[in-house]
């Protein structure tokens, strides 16, 4: 098994930087704001020839029963328990506070074992309280800056006195990794059920829920298997109108969501049944089509409507006039909450995947693009008939097929629409993003210098 890290202190000493440059990349939100981090995210890190899980953990509070700071604090609590080391991070320029007197106390109790580590050891100051870690009671403190990358030499050194063999993973193995799984990201407007859908398929709370608005920041990542496959599941920050995004930490949570979309093979769009699809919802599902992603409506809170027959229909007629260009999104109505009919989304999931990368054999492909020619033929530009030759799938993932035309450029883009809604008609990809590359063909007769 691998070793298994979790970055814990209170807030704003770190954790999400180190974490950051731990696993190579931004993929922790971080901000100068304490408490950005709420729940927990791993990933795969190094230091040098040592590969580990590191663990980002929500800042250690002293909350009243009941808030989202305990819960975030037991949500940290419940990843100390099944990591095989702590990192126990301090600000060394602030210097040893009560607060994490208090915890290291805890981390004493817990068993676990912890590697004192002073974050921000960038200065004088910082050296000067280095001194009075040594009052924790957690041996030397490792003299460590995440954000300049100072110190991971010792910090490799304490932790592979943790690490086992499978630890240390050689060069040689790395082509046998086997075949990545599927990356699915929830997304849609704030409090529509994202996390709660998240925790629902997996059977476990592993993300924080509640009544407030906007608990998700980070995106937030969940290894699972559905049915013998692996599924990346990405949970991410509710998504608002770019006029009501103001604050710093908003617009850089829904820059990670954006990001997200872009990496994502499939994206569940999340509706709230009781509103209906609004404006904001179809301005996502276009940034997923124009992303080319395989897309799936998800319609949450099913079991607090009323007219469902009604609602539903309202949602596809919308569905039909503000997204045409992929006609036939599959719609799929539940209650994350309850889990009633929460089985449907996978199968409808795995279903747009499978139309997503499905690739036309190019005999069929010019045997339609023959009858789609008779049907409606190409118009005339300034006098003279546009002529298509032929066409053939270039790509998958979103299917892409390449048109040869005898004037690329003149092609009309309604032309191009009705070919491309042709053929998701003809080749069963209702909803899938269709994209075609209109080129000119070689002439054969024309020097090539």
């Amino acid at each position: 098994m691998t070793l298994t890290v979790a970055i814990i202190g209170r807030p704003n000493v770190g954790k999400s930087t180190l974490f950051n440059r731990l696993v190579g990349g931004r993929r922790a939100i971080v901000d100068d704001t304490p408490g950005v981090t709420r729940d927990w995210q791993e990933a795969e890190a190094s230091i040098g020839p040592l590969h580990f899980t590191a663990i980002d953990t929500a800042g250690l509070e002293e909350a009243a029963a009941g808030t989202l700071e305990r819960r975030m604090r037991e949500s940290t609590e419940a990843v100390l328990r099944r990591a095989d080391v702590a990192l126990f991070l301090i600000d060394a320029r602030t210097g040893v506070t009560p607060l994490d007197r208090h915890f290291a106390d805890l981390l004493r109790r817990s068993g676990k074992p912890i590697v004192l580590v002073a974050n921000k050891c960038e200065g004088k100051v910082a050296s000067a309280n280095l001194a009075e870690a040594y009052a924790l009671g957690l041996g030397e403190p490792l003299a460590l800056s995440a954000e300049h990358g100072e110190g991971l030499s010792d910090l490799y050194d304490a932790l592979a006195g943790h690490a086992g063999a499978e630890a240390a993973v050689d060069a040689e193995d790395g082509d046998r990794a086997p075949q990545g799984p599927l990356k699915l990201a929830i997304v849609g407007r704030p409090n529509v059920g994202k996390s709660t859908l998240v925790n629902r398929l997996i059977g476990k709370e592993r993300l924080l829920v509640g009544p407030e608005a906007g608990i998700t920041r980070d995106a937030i990542t969940v290894d699972w298997t559905w049915e013998g496959r692996a599924i990346r599941l990405v949970d991410t920050a509710g998504m608002r109108r770019k006029s009501r995004v103001e604050a710093k930490l908003e617009k850089l949570a829904v820059a990670d969501t954006l990001s997200t979309i872009r990496l994502a093979e499939v994206v569940v769009l999340m509706l709230d049944g009781t509103l209906g699809l609004e404006k904001q919802d179809l301005t996502i599902a276009d940034l997923v089509v124009q992303e080319g992603r395989a897309l799936v409506i998800g319609v949450n809170k099913w079991d607090l409507v009323e007219d469902r027959a009604k609602a539903l229909r309202a949602i596809e007629d919308r569905l039909e006039a503000g997204l045409a260009q992929v006609r036939g999104v599959p719609v799929v109505t539940f209650s994350a909450a309850t889990g009633r009919h929460v089985d449907r989304l996978m199968p409808a999931v795995a279903a747009q995947v499978e139309r997503w990368n499905r690739r036309v054999r190019t005999s069929e492909l010019n045997r339609w693009l023959e009858g789609a020619l008779e049907r409606h033929p190409p118009p005339a530009v300034r006098g003279r008939r546009l002529k298509l030759r032929y066409a053939t799938q270039v790509s998958a993932r979103p299917p892409t097929v390449a048109l040869f035309c005898s004037r690329p450029m003149s092609l009309p883009e309604d032309y191009i629409r009705y070919l491309a809604n042709g053929f998701r008609e003809s080749f069963d990809l209702a909803g899938v993003p269709i994209r075609f590359v209109v080129r000119k063909p070689d002439n054969p007769y024309q020097d090539n210098e």
